[in-house]
């Protein structure tokens, strides 16, 4: 990728749209809805505490815990199905696998899946093959690293 290049194909065209929609949800938004949203609402004109008060407890739901991370099963099934789904969509090849952000090991699965996903696509449609995906992407990966991740040799 060179210097100024977008780091996908079509991600200037996306940005271009998703400006150009943003630019027209704000001209018909009243201005109440857009400097509400845009924090100048009564609640943010309230005046502040004084030095005594307690600060207000936040509900239960902003105290939850964050999102676990993903375990690289779980990575693996996610990019493989993004990969295979844009592939079977006949998307302009991206590249070799490491500037698609996948490791050997998920590309060998992506290479799988995508075999018989077009095998299916030619026998029973589209939509059987972007099931077969999704069943394929989550077993093949969870067999991939049924032991985990690599923990010897120069790769870690």
């Amino acid at each position: 990728m060179g210097r100024g290049e977008t780091p996908w194909p079509g991600a200037t065209a996306r940005r271009f749209r998703l400006a150009r929609a943003l630019a027209a949800l704000a001209l018909t938004l009243p201005a109440g809805a857009l400097a509400t949203a845009c924090g100048d609402s009564p609640a943010d004109r309230r005046p502040s505490r004084a030095a005594g008060e307690a600060a207000p407890t936040p509900p239960a739901s902003a105290s939850a815990s964050p999102r676990r991370p993903l375990s690289p099963a779980e990575l693996c099934t996610t990019a493989v199905r993004h990969w295979a789904r844009e592939a079977l969509d006949g998307a302009t090849p991206y590249g070799d696998y490491q500037s698609m952000g996948l490791s050997d090991r998920q590309y060998g699965v992506l290479r799988e899946v995508l075999a018989d996903a077009r095998a299916v696509r030619s026998d029973h449609g589209t939509r059987a093959a972007r099931s077969l995906i999704d069943r394929q992407a989550r077993d093949r990966c969870a067999e991939a690293y049924r032991e985990g991740i690599p923990t010897r040799g120069p790769w870690r």
